[in-house]
């Protein structure tokens, strides 16, 4: 079943004072997001994944098309009403930040009754849930600027859970997280995604994470989509060349199957002796 959907949405930003910067802009992208799958987007820088994060939330409104959840166009929604929807996690982790890790959970129950100054017991039983789910329930009542980057981006994921979405839209989580805790978040969004039936739209610049979690890939060049498909079949040596501008190497993941992206480049001694070699080139 079709969860959200894109349908030929163009989307342009204002052309910058400058005469030679060129204004970005969206053209005719259509897809959907289907119920309980996890989609990845990735392109290169400027491609258009914030963006599509931004319209689908309505942040910015499409200049043509229509976005569509549930059958019914986001623009007819309250932002409230869409809160309950969908739920983000944005890029980068916390600064500091005055609250307890319990605190800051709490308050992703706030689209469902914005009018209320206190949390009902079921507010607490829910975010306490959330908690439990992302391995933060044991450090609730901790301030969040004394966590580590990987619990912070958990307890950020947990406040996403206590809205109770449809969707959780996830923007580069694991980019300022080191090894351990990038696989702890992949670990996360499979575990999320297998046991809670969560659809996740995962927005990312790693290749390898969305070729090991995703169902499917989405990719995203100059604005448009230019692959739509399982990590198998669109991650492409030719066609992430072509995207990306540089060489890569895709390998096979003997243990899972799924694709493994690796960079390949020529050393500069290895440049100097092909010189050497190829006087006339």
């Amino acid at each position: 079943m079709t969860l959200a959907e894109f349908r030929n949405v163009s989307f342009a930003y204002p052309a910058p004072e400058e005469r030679r910067a060129r204004a970005f802009e969206l053209r005719d992208v259509s897809f959907a997001i289907t119920s309980g799958e996890i989609l990845g987007v990735i392109g290169p820088n400027s491609s258009g994944k914030t963006t599509l994060i931004r319209l689908l939330t309505r942040v910015l409104e499409p200049a043509s098309g229509e976005i569509r959840l549930e059958g019914v166009p986001v623009g007819r929604m309250s932002r409230t009403d869409l809160a309950r929807r969908i739920a983000v996690v944005p890029q980068g982790i916390l600064p500091q930040f005055p609250f307890t890790v319990g605190e800051l959970v709490l308050m992703g129950r706030y689209p469902h009754d914005p009018g209320r100054y206190f949390e009902s017991p079921r507010d607490r039983a829910v975010a306490r849930d959330a908690m439990a789910a992302t391995g933060v329930l044991e450090v609730a009542d901790m301030p969040v600027e004394h966590l580590s980057g990987g619990e912070r981006q958990r307890a950020v994921i947990a406040r996403a859970l206590a809205q109770e979405p449809q969707l959780l839209i996830l923007d580069e989580p694991t980019a300022h997280l080191d090894l351990r805790y990038q696989v702890e978040a992949a670990a996360l969004l499979r575990r999320l995604n297998r046991q809670r039936g969560m659809t996740v739209l995962l927005v990312s610049h790693d290749l390898n994470l969305a070729a090991e979690v995703c169902d499917r890939v989405l990719v995203l060049s100059g604005g448009r989509p230019t692959a739509l498909g399982p990590p198998e079949a669109v991650l492409d040596e030719a066609l992430l060349a072509s995207v990306f501008g540089c060489a890569v190497i895709v390998d096979k993941n003997e243990a899972t199957g799924r694709p493994v992206i690796r960079l390949t480049w020529r050393s500069d001694s290895a440049e100097a002796e092909s010189g050497r070699a190829n006087p006339e080139r």
